[in-house]
């Protein structure tokens, strides 16, 4: 339940009672990263892992291993500024930037991920129709209306664990491993030896795979869930309120983010090697969707490896498209001061819901189009860099004023891994604006 930050310290209610005993646990560690990390192997990243693994096998393997450090330390910044502040991301870049840049930024967001939305209902649509027949357009129609269906009307607690449980989908990908043949030693060589291989493509292909583990609307989601959990358990406070209960939940947000991260870069390296060693191997080398991923696959690894493929990209479709969609309407309301939250009735916060609803819906429209989902992607993707980098910078600037975050500024290594990430973004964009088209 996301609110408008004044930045100003308002008196703080006396805290009623510390989160249960379970938050102390594995399971009960894991939430928020999770949700987000497993949500960036979306249907439309999957094109891209299988990209790299059908043109170039396994030599790009290590780029999940080197992006993973960045990634992971974005996400906790995100996670950061969420639980110490108490606000969502747009709330509090309202409080400290100019109306007009927010503004933008938000606006930039909403476009990349609106365009990211009709790939992935559209990816879905094929594979089901793959799996069991069908229309497409039919199919992509019932996907935006159960997914925004299920934001919309399912308790929030049961709406979390639902998530949680869709991210074991991606167990798939791993499963896939087990099927097919891998010669051991080229798959290390090519995980543990970086380089990028000589030819067309490969460069880029390397600055697409550093876009789809770094996105936006991943930051948006995981510093506003980090909010909407702290509203399922009454009594907690924005820890610049209650530094007493800093240390176990700073400890869990790192948990949390990094083992989701882990698991996201570690389903997307299985899929490239996955992919590197059937439709590489076979002579596919070239992949424009995930159904047309999942149908190469069959007469090269066989029908249950093709299944596998297909159920992981539907299973994560319907974890990423409600993350994306959410983002939005947490960008916007926070940005124009609405009531926000999954955690509020429809009712409480209908301009929330409507923005959520919108974005879905739009994002339908894309996937019933003629519009090319390639093309729209590689859009999509200069936006999400053109915005990704200064809005890293800027939630480094933020997580290290004390204005912001109180006594709990970011440490030394988490900012220098920030300032790292906005470098490494600011760089990927340049390369892909003024890659050859």
């Amino acid at each position: 339940m996301a609110s408008a930050w004044t930045g100003r310290l308002p008196p703080s209610p006396p805290v009623v009672r510390r989160r249960p005993a379970l938050r102390h646990h594995l399971l009960g560690r894991l939430g928020p990263g999770l949700i987000t990390g497993a949500a960036d192997d979306d249907p439309s990243g999957i094109v891209t892992y299988s990209q790299a693994g059908a043109q170039f096998g396994f030599a790009l393997g290590w780029t999940m291993l080197a992006t993973l450090p960045i990634m992971a330390a974005v996400q906790e910044i995100s996670a950061r500024l969420g639980r110490v502040t108490g606000s969502g991301l747009a709330a509090i870049l309202r409080s400290v930037a100019p109306g007009w840049l927010v503004a933008l930024l938000v606006g930039l967001l909403v476009v990349a991920n609106v365009i990211n939305l009709g790939a992935d209902i559209g990816a879905m649509a094929e594979t089901i129709v793959l799996l069991l027949g069908g229309r497409a357009s039919l199919w992509a129609i019932a996907i935006a209306l159960f997914c925004s269906g299920a934001e919309i009307w399912l308790a929030y607690k049961r709406y979390v664990q639902l998530l949680k449980w869709l991210t074991v989908s991606l167990l798939a990908y791993v499963a896939l491993l087990l099927v097919v043949h891998l010669p051991l030693r080229a798959v290390l060589a090519g995980v543990l030896v970086p380089h990028i291989p000589a030819g067309s493509g490969a460069a880029g292909v390397v600055l697409a795979l550093l876009g789809t583990t770094i996105s936006p609307y991943l930051f948006f989601w995981q510093a506003a869930e980090e909010v909407e959990d702290m509203a399922t358990h009454p009594g907690t406070r924005p820890l610049r309120d209650d530094p007493d209960a800093a240390g176990p939940e700073l400890s869990r947000i790192g948990f949390d983010t990094w083992a989701g991260m882990g698991y996201s870069n570690g389903v997307a390296l299985a899929i490239i090697i996955g992919t590197g060693a059937t439709l590489h191997a076979g002579g596919i080398t070239n992949i424009q969707t995930a159904a047309q991923a999942a149908s190469a696959l069959q007469p090269v690894a066989g029908r249950f490896a093709a299944a596998l493929f297909a159920a992981g990209i539907f299973g994560t479709g319907l974890l990423a498209v409600p993350v994306l969609a959410g983002s939005s309407a947490y960008a916007i309301g926070d940005a124009l001061h609405w009531r926000v939250g999954l955690g509020r009735r429809a009712l409480e916060a209908r301009a929330f819901y409507a923005a959520l609803a919108t974005a879905t819906l739009l994002g339908l429209v894309i996937a019933l189009s003629p519009i090319d989902p390639m093309k729209a992607l590689v859009w999509s993707a200069m936006i999400n860099g053109a915005v990704s980098a200064p809005l890293i910078a800027a939630m480094v600037v933020l997580g290290s004023m004390r204005r912001v975050m109180g006594a709990l500024v970011l440490p030394a290594w988490l900012r220098a891994l920030g300032w790292l990430a906005a470098a490494a973004m600011a760089a990927s964009t340049a390369g892909l604006f003024l890659a050859p088209a």
